[in-house]
């Protein structure tokens, strides 16, 4: 299915605020509710919308270091590349993780409370890892613009 104007709006004002009710949604594309209801249901069932989230500040949470780790892997055996992918899955450090071509294969989005928790993580976590060759860091200084919305 094709996405029409309305949809692109209705998906562009839920990414800024997906806290909207249906009547407030109808108001703002000139639907009844139940239509901007309906819309919105279409959406998730199509897959459109994956799911909603709560934005928490890193900062109120005491998590002051923020970096993207590219991990450059040892060995692409399936069974070791298993027990990696595990490894990132169970570390609530570790935000997101993304596969990439080129020199590194990974590259991880950490969020740490201190430079120590960080270096710790990579020397006892990261790089004992038998599939893992090498690891370059590279930490936030600011952050110019905050994870946004897709382009609808």
């Amino acid at each position: 299915m094709t996405l029409d104007e309305t949809d692109s709006r209705l998906l562009a004002a839920l990414q800024k605020n997906a806290q909207q009710t249906s009547q407030q949604l109808g108001d703002l594309l000139n639907l009844s509710p139940s239509q901007a209801g309906r819309r919105r249901q279409r959406l998730e069932t199509e897959g459109y919308i994956e799911g909603y989230a709560a934005r928490v500040s890193a900062q109120r949470l005491g998590l002051g270091v923020q970096a993207f780790v590219q991990v450059q892997m040892a060995t692409h055996e399936p069974g070791q590349v298993a027990e990696f992918v595990r490894l990132i899955d169970t570390r609530p450090e570790i935000t997101s993780a993304w596969i990439l071509t080129g020199e590194a294969d990974y590259l991880l989005r950490i969020y740490c409370a201190n430079l120590g928790e960080l270096n710790k993580l990579i020397q006892e976590t990261l790089l004992p890892n038998p599939a893992v060759a090498r690891v370059q860091s590279r930490i936030v200084m600011d952050q110019r613009k905050a994870d946004g919305p897709l382009p609808t």
